[in-house]
């Protein structure tokens, strides 16, 4: 892939671009939806509103990753459980590689936090159906899901922070300015 990179003005760092802003204001953008909809409890139009607000931002992100720069691709990032093992056991071991987009791990979560919200918005839409209007499984489906996104952004920010931290590149920053601070000697995966 090919690779903006220049350098930061910080001896010892380089800047390499990783994401656009579309992925970046989508990716703010559900954040903000996500927290602003555990709060809209007891205002159901806004609820779904925001709702619809954040799957649709998510169905702009899956064509994006279609038809977008090849740093915003699905091949960028692949699904890979057997690569995310392989990078939880080198954290294990206590080596954190760097990866131009997400590792292996971050990857997965990704997709996770992708399909999450499109179950919360199927089981959401049924739900102000006059068919599936008050039925069960809908609506603890609908429990469930959020409350597993909640987990996974729990887990996603835990991880964030940990591969920051670890590997020195701050991964928040990048997510704002587009570009990963990578500290020069250091390998890129």
């Amino acid at each position: 892939m090919s690779i903006g990179i220049a350098r930061s003005g910080r001896a010892g760092v380089r800047e390499v671009a990783v994401w656009d802003p579309l992925v970046r204001l989508i990716h703010w953008s559900v954040a903000v939806a996500v927290l602003v909809n555990s709060f809209a409890d007891g205002e159901e139009a806004f609820h779904h509103w925001v709702g619809y607000v954040a799957s649709s931002l998510v169905a702009l992100r899956l064509v994006w990753a279609v038809v977008g720069p090849r740093a915003a691709r699905f091949a960028a990032f692949p699904p890979d459980p057997a690569a995310a093992l392989r990078h939880a056991g080198g954290m294990i071991r206590g080596r954190f590689g760097i990866h131009l987009s997400h590792n292996p791990l971050g990857a997965l979560m990704v997709y996770n936090i992708w399909a999450t919200i499109a179950v919360l918005a199927a089981t959401g839409y049924l739900m102000g159906t006059m068919r599936y209007f008050g039925v069960e499984w809908v609506e603890e489906g609908h429990e469930l899901a959020y409350d597993w996104l909640l987990v996974s952004v729990a887990l996603h920010v835990g991880g964030v922070l940990l591969d920051g931290w670890r590997t020195k590149v701050p991964l928040v920053r990048a997510m704002i300015t587009g570009r990963k601070r990578i500290p020069d000697g250091a390998e890129v995966e």
